[in-house]
């Protein structure tokens, strides 16, 4: 039986972050991360054009956490509240025990072993606490630091699909890797 509720909202701690909930005032450093193309060159979703789409994305994110449906952490250094990147299940398929791990960091923060850091403590919570069987990433083939991170978390490549996703204007093609619950 799955574990979905996120209220009160689980502060996850890792050797050098606090993966914490995403509130108003992280507006301008969610735009920052949501207006960079570089930053979101693999990521099949609009660019924040104003701080007002960074709010509003905020405040879907809450609401999906808010509903019990899926959950984002934000990314701060511990002794800072800085919001540097955002982590969570951004698709739940309660019927299958399984859910999407999706993430992105600021581009400051590359190649710091953040992301694996978080995306430990994630799984982690999954497997734990939702009680999850299997979490599952869908990452660009380009996406060359995106596939290590999960394979060093020990993901494993399922599936290669060709023109999995239209988006602005062009198919896309996606790699589904995934990790099944430890015994």
């Amino acid at each position: 039986m799955l574990n979905i509720n996120f209220n009160p909202f689980p502060v996850l701690e890792t050797e050098r972050l606090v993966l914490r909930n995403i509130v108003h005032t992280d507006v301008q450093e969610m735009f920052e991360i949501r207006s960079n193309a570089t930053t979101m060159q693999y990521i099949p979703r609009p660019l924040a054009k104003t701080p007002d789409d960074a709010l509003a994305l905020i405040n879907m994110i809450r609401g999906f956490t808010e509903a019990n449906e899926r959950i984002n952490w934000g990314l701060t250094e511990k002794g800072s509240d800085k919001l540097i990147g955002v982590i969570g299940y951004v698709n739940v398929k309660q019927e299958s025990h399984r859910a999407e791990v999706g993430y992105v960091i600021h581009h400051s923060y590359l190649r710091k072993g953040y992301m694996y850091e978080a995306l430990q403590a994630v799984l982690q919570y999954g497997f734990d606490v939702m009680n999850l069987h299997s979490i599952e990433a869908i990452i660009r083939p380009e996406n060359e630091a995106s596939i290590k991170v999960v394979e060093k978390a020990g993901f494993v490549r399922e599936a290669y699909f060709k023109d999995y996703m239209y988006f602005n204007g062009q198919y896309l093609d996606e790699l589904v890797y995934s990790l099944i619950k430890p015994e």
